[in-house]
């Protein structure tokens, strides 16, 4: 869990009404360079303000100083640092500096790299991507390599590859090549996955998760077949056919109610399934799947709430503007973002945090002043230490 609140510097000034909304303004060089130094610091409290300076710098002064430490730090944290929040600014430096570090040995520095063309996808990758999998085998990085790859799939040999691979190697790879389909509505890829839900087995929770993101109805008959058959899967198994169109408002309600149920008597799987039901369906857009979940998750008791706070992380992170819409609507903004910062640790995904702080900073910025956005985005910041 993290430290009590660190003081950021040279950036969100604290003021009676929240943060100020100026724009970065340059910092002394000497400074900056002091600060991405201590991006690797022991001290939490010491990285977390550096990290904040250098998050507030103007991206033309603070870009070239983060290239030079990916590049040429010697310290691999900082490096790993570095990398993150130069992805997280953007631009043609960062696509660069990524390109260069492809092949680095430092595993933090390739994971990041795949992670910066899961989202920004460049057709012209797919070939060196591809050519990557015969070689990456770090369990760290693979998986990124594996969503990076999956955000190409409009190359058809990328989807060969991806539905080749869904029964190849160790489970967990192929767990997060399924995990991929699913968060890409891989529809593509229907059958081996309905074969693999048929199947009782380690992915047979992952391939129904990703085909209730897929949505394809075509699934229904498969998902139906399910109900009854193994209690551990049967909120999912719900949440599918809601989905897929089968009496969603009785669906939802049996995955709500068992997912309160659970966090009432402690049953610890059944509230994982039912917080990874709702997060499914949250993440084709559900609002009342995102209350409730919020709902529970704020009041919950810690075994449940880390349950479901890592289920909102995770949905933060791949589908900001869901939470950050959600959060507008809530009376108990501080205690719900308190929800999504314990994701967030329990995760430790730096890339992704990453780009949900340059997406809560830019609502905020753009935000009118007095509005429940620019509230929205200033707590946010505050409660994640940004």
């Amino acid at each position: 869990m993290r430290r009590p609140t660190a003081v950021l510097v040279a950036g969100v000034m604290l003021l009676a009404g929240g943060l100020s909304a100026a724009q970065p303004g340059p910092v002394d060089d000497q400074e900056l360079r002091a600060a991405i130094d201590q991006l690797g610091a022991f001290d939490y409290d010491t990285r977390t303000a550096a990290s904040g300076l250098v998050r507030r710098a103007p991206v033309e002064q603070v870009g070239p100083a983060l290239a030079a430490a990916v590049t040429g730090h010697d310290d691999g944290y900082v490096q790993f640092r570095a990398l993150v929040l130069l992805v997280g600014f953007g631009g043609p430096l960062a696509k660069q500096v990524v390109l260069d570090v492809l092949g680095d040995p430092n595993d933090r520095l390739r994971a990041v790299a795949y992670g910066y063309f899961e989202h920004d996808p460049d057709p012209v990758m797919a070939p060196r991507l591809l050519a990557a999998l015969d070689t990456e085998t770090s369990e760290f990085v693979r998986p990124a390599l594996i969503r990076a790859v999956a955000a190409h799939d409009a190359d058809p040999a990328v989807r060969a590859r991806l539905i080749a691979d869904i029964d190849r190697g160790v489970d967990f790879f192929r767990g997060s090549v399924i995990e991929a389909l699913g968060d890409r509505a891989a529809s593509y890829a229907l059958d081996p996955l309905l074969r693999i839900v048929g199947e009782p087995g380690p992915l047979q929770d992952d391939a129904l998760l990703a085909l209730t993101r897929i949505g394809d109805t075509r699934a229904l008959a498969s998902v139906a077949a399910l109900q009854g058959t193994d209690p551990d899967i049967e909120p999912m198994v719900s949440a599918a056919a809601a989905v897929l169109g089968s009496d969603r408002d009785r669906h939802f309600q049996f995955v709500t109610e068992s997912l309160r149920f659970a966090v009432a008597g402690d049953h610890a799987d059944l509230v994982r399934s039912s917080a990874a039901a709702l997060g499914a369906l949250a993440s084709r857009g559900d609002a009342h799947a995102v209350r409730e979940l919020f709902d529970v998750g704020v009041n919950a008791d810690p075994g449940a709430r880390d349950s479901i706070a890592l289920v909102l992380g995770m949905l933060a992170m791949r589908y900001p503007d869901t939470v950050l819409g959600h959060l507008e609507t809530r009376t108990d903004l501080p205690a719900a973002a308190l929800v999504v910062r314990d994701g967030f640790d329990m995760l430790d995904e730096d890339l992704e945090e990453e780009r949900f702080f340059m997406t809560t900073r830019t609502a905020f910025w753009f935000a009118p002043e007095g509005s429940r956005s620019r509230a929205v985005s200033g707590e946010l910041i505050r409660a994640l230490e940004f």
